[in-house]
């Protein structure tokens, strides 16, 4: 019996077409995410003004200093980590709605069921993700003026000087709440998703127009920010702190309450929505162009 009544893709295929997706993503969503790091990470000193007053301030004085290029920083790991990791994030889906949708769960929308299939993703993407991410942010914002480490000329330099100096822990710091931040995104991300496909779905058709599924994908993605933002903040600068600056991810956490209060979870969030919608619609718009030319050829 298929899955659902609604048949759902196949391993291979949501595999494949979860790789297009992400393609797509980096692609639109590089430049908002440079300078969403930038904004998270920058240190105001009292009675100066902020480094960076706002995006546009931040996105200018990236493109005056580096060049447009500067935006595009640290975009191969993403794009050499990204395809593969959302190939690896839809497989997670596909294997949880295996494990946690009934057969009606995408005709009745079961959003909890449909959630908990995509929090699976998670435990998917995590390997990669932890120490992907803990060395993009450090390459992020070493150009940063309040950046205090030392300095690494691109990925083999960094990850020798990080091995040296915490071993393997070093490089994979923080992936313990980069797999709960995932899994807590991506609970919404899916459920949204499928909500606003099949709302969004005309009487008699199998799937939404272009422009639906645009605006799904986009939705789903400021949904998964919002959920991820807080944990998103603390992952972040916990992984570009100094060497023993905090004991842990709970340390940071009360250090941001302590110093700016409950704003300081939500900094950069505006970049972060501008970039989700474009990003995620583009994401979701790949994926389902994908998947139509897969069905095409005969793939299930």
């Amino acid at each position: 019996a298929d899955e659902t009544t609604t048949k759902q893709p196949g391993m291979l295929k949501s595999f494949l077409c979860g790789g297009v997706g992400g393609i797509c993503l980096v692609l639109v969503g590089h430049p908002l995410d440079t300078i969403k790091v930038r904004i998270q990470t920058m240190e105001s000193l009292p009675g100066q003004p902020p480094p960076y007053k706002g995006m546009g301030d931040c996105a200018q004085q990236i493109i005056k200093k580096e060049g447009v290029k500067g935006l595009y920083k640290g975009m191969a790991a993403p794009l050499a980590g990204v395809a593969p990791m959302y190939a690896l994030c839809f497989l997670g889906y596909g294997v949880g709605k295996n494990i946690f949708c009934d057969e009606d769960a995408f005709d009745k929308l079961k959003l909890a069921q449909i959630g908990m299939a995509g929090a699976t993703s998670s435990l998917f993407t995590t390997p990669i993700l932890g120490p992907g991410e803990r060395l993009k942010c450090v390459l992020q914002i070493q150009e940063s003026p309040t950046y205090k480490g030392a300095k690494y000329n691109g990925y083999k330099d960094l990850v020798n000087g990080l091995y040296k100096e915490g071993g393997v822990r070093g490089i994979c710091r923080g992936s313990g709440i980069t797999c709960l931040r995932d899994g807590i995104a991506s609970f919404f991300y899916f459920s949204t998703y499928e909500y606003l496909k099949k709302s969004w779905t005309p009487k008699g058709e199998k799937s939404p127009g272009v422009v639906q599924t645009f605006c799904a994908g986009g939705f789903a993605g400021m949904a998964n920010w919002c959920a991820m933002l807080p944990i998103d903040t603390v992952k972040s600068k916990y992984q570009v702190s100094a060497a023993g600056q905090y004991s842990g991810v709970a340390a940071v956490a009360k250090h941001i309450m302590a110093t700016e209060g409950v704003r300081g979870f939500y900094k950069g969030l505006t970049p972060v929505l501008v970039r989700a919608f474009p990003a995620n619609a583009a994401c979701f718009l790949g994926y389902e162009a994908a998947s139509n030319f897969l069905t095409g050829v005969g793939m299930e």
